[in-house]
């Protein structure tokens, strides 16, 4: 004790409290080594903590996967990595973010016949109990090997795409989806984002064994409820297969099909996919799909009790497509949302469509903008409307409608929507607490 009382009389700045003790010394030791010998879980939670918020980021994912758990350590590897970082569009997790964002990159930047496929196989025992979305927006094809000379092949036609059949398949999702128990929401688009002057049209095949092996995986993707296939040329043999496979799928609730080349003989697949199915929401704006086409997915809407919302706008239907559309909602008691805006639609769709705002309770949203109703259609949904008290919201801009005739519509459909958000509002009053 004299010693002590000398030491701090000789140095006054020296204290006791300034040695660690010995668990701080003991937890410093676990961070440092912590790829070596991780030990975590037989800490208590606040040492944990201690050692987690030591830990480096660049540490291997195979230690800390499935080790790690701590929601701070990831927000960490989530920041360093991403400027952007919205949690909301993960269930609120930086892990998941953090997982999906990763596998997502590998995916977009993957190169058949170059890259390894081991990037890939190796991460899916790290990451499958945490991916539940994935948005690949590009895939890029292999390497072509028979580069030919720039001098006699400046080449940017569709003829490219054929040649290039044979090189041109792109990283099979087969290999990995099926192992992905958790994956409820899959969007893919079949081409390159920023190819800049290295521009061939065969860098945007979605080609013959690309859709059977896409179309197998996500038939084994068995929790799958949203899919969405765009801007990748799927055509009406490939979207055939692919509604095929998806026919009994027990899950899927979403599929968007939007900026493709389906074409009649492919929305006749999805018409019987419609009625087979517990669809909700089918997106297939910007196709090619004809009356014949609208006739087939009006016969699956007519048998369809779970789809909610159809959106054909940028498609040429006409009015025998809208026509027949207009029919099966006479019966049709699941539809709340239709989209036919630039249809070429005119008149004898929209004398089909006073009857259906006459008769039908559920529809609460349609769109025909961009169309030719013009005066006598406008005329004739206005009479439709006038004990319709359920419509909320019909756009009809650009469809050549009469102004006094459309301000008397959306007089009606506000007064809809009005009522709708009184009664939203009363109900959430009475709610008991």
């Amino acid at each position: 004790s004299f010693y002590t009382r000398r030491c701090i009389t000789e140095d006054p700045g020296w204290s006791l409290v300034t040695v660690p003790h010995l668990t701080e010394l003991c937890l410093q030791h676990i961070a440092h080594n912590f790829q070596m010998n991780p030990i975590l879980n037989c800490l208590l939670p606040e040492d944990q903590k201690k050692v987690v918020d030591r830990l480096s980021t660049s540490l291997p994912l195979t230690v800390t996967a499935n080790i790690v758990s701590h929601e701070d350590y990831w927000k960490r590897c989530c920041m360093e990595r991403w400027q952007v970082c919205d949690i909301s569009n993960y269930g609120d997790s930086w892990k998941r973010m953090f997982f999906e964002r990763h596998l997502e990159n590998i995916l977009k930047f993957f190169i058949p016949n170059t890259t390894d496929p081991n990037q890939v196989l190796e991460l899916i025992p790290l990451c499958k109990g945490y991916v539940r979305k994935l948005e690949i927006d590009q895939f890029l094809p292999p390497l072509r090997v028979d580069q030919k000379e720039e001098s006699n092949d400046v080449s940017d036609t569709e003829d490219d795409a054929e040649l290039g059949e044979v090189y041109m398949h792109h990283y099979n999702l087969k290999d990995l989806i099926p192992d992905l128990p958790h994956l409820e929401e899959l969007h893919l688009t079949y081409g390159v984002k920023s190819c800049g002057m290295n521009f061939e049209w065969s860098l945007f095949n979605f080609t013959d064994l690309d859709c059977s092996n896409l179309a197998a995986a996500v038939k084994m993707c068995r929790n799958l409820k949203v899919f969405k296939l765009t801007q990748s040329k799927v055509d009406d043999e490939k979207i055939k297969l692919l509604a095929r496979n998806l026919q009994y799928h027990p899950c899927l609730l979403e599929l968007d099909l939007s900026h493709n080349l389906i074409g009649d003989h492919g929305a006749q697949a999805l018409g019987k996919l419609i009625s087979h199915s517990r669809l909700e929401t089918l997106d297939l704006c910007n196709n090619q799909i004809c009356h014949l086409g609208a006739q087939a997915l009006a016969q699956g809407l007519a048998e369809s009790s779970t789809l909610t919302s159809l959106n054909l706008r940028l498609n040429f239907v006409e009015d025998k497509g809208g026509e027949a559309i207009g029919r099966a909602l006479l019966t049709n008691t699941s539809l709340r949302s239709l989209h036919l805006g630039s249809n070429n639609l005119s008149e004898p769709t929209a004398a089909v469509f006073s009857q259906v705002l006459a008769q039908n309770t559920t529809l609460r949203s349609i769109n025909f903008s961009c169309n030719h109703l013009r005066l006598d259609g406008g005329k004739k949904l206005l009479e439709g409307l006038a004990n319709n008290k359920t419509l909320t919201e019909l756009d009809l801009r650009h469809a050549e409608v009469e102004q006094e005739t459309d301000f008397l519509i959306h007089q009606i459909v506000w007064a809809n929507r009005e009522a709708v958000r009184r009664g939203s509002l009363q109900h959430s009053t009475t709610e008991p607490l």
